[in-house]
């Protein structure tokens, strides 16, 4: 069976947060406003924005992604850590237990998560389907060959997602985008 070739979409900076969390930096029975459905399934950019307050500098109008989750994330890219001055671990998105935290700024208060700021390990998002036809299986680490005009090169270290609940996707950050010449969407396949 000849393996599909994988979409790989840009993943910017972004923040997921708890109900709580949500309400101290919109006000109290605040709810997300949807405003992008994004790839996957139920998931969506919302209108709102935060701030990211580091030692170094802030990045200012963050995108909240939707909808509110258990525990309070921030997603950013190596260089956005450094502009922040912070050092944060490459984790799997929910692994957030021993990473450190950063301040968000709303337009109702602030917040200063003690955990949760990371930058994405890249990775895959497959469907059971999909991922028996590509031949992985969850949490399996593979290596993804990138073409695109200028700068076609191969990602090490990629792990494979697999939920009856995922669009299948690759998902890189922007310095991971940049270093492939890819400005919004590209395709890939396992190698």
């Amino acid at each position: 069976m000849s393996k599909e070739k994988i979409l790989i979409e840009v993943s910017a900076r972004h923040v997921h947060v708890t109900t709580e969390d949500l309400e101290t930096l919109f006000g109290k029975g605040y709810q997300l406003t949807p405003k992008k459905d994004l790839s996957q399934p139920g998931q969506y950019a919302a209108a709102e924005r935060v701030d990211l307050v580091g030692p170094r500098s802030t990045l200012k109008n963050v995108s909240i992604l939707g909808p509110v989750r258990t525990a309070s994330q921030v997603e950013v890219s190596m260089s956005d850590a450094r502009t922040l001055g912070l050092n944060p671990s490459i984790r799997e998105s929910g692994n957030i237990d021993g990473t450190i935290g950063v301040q968000l700024v709303g337009p109702a208060g602030s917040v200063t998560l003690d955990k949760g700021l990371i930058v994405a390990k890249r990775h895959v998002h497959l469907t059971p389907e999909a991922a028996e036809a590509q031949g992985v299986v969850n949490g399996q680490v593979v290596e993804i060959k990138v073409h695109t005009d200028d700068r076609s090169m191969t990602f090490g270290d990629v792990v494979i997602r697999v939920s009856e609940k995922f669009a299948p996707a690759m998902h890189i950050d922007t310095d991971e985008a940049n270093a492939a010449g890819i400005t919004s969407t590209a395709w890939g396949e396992i190698v």
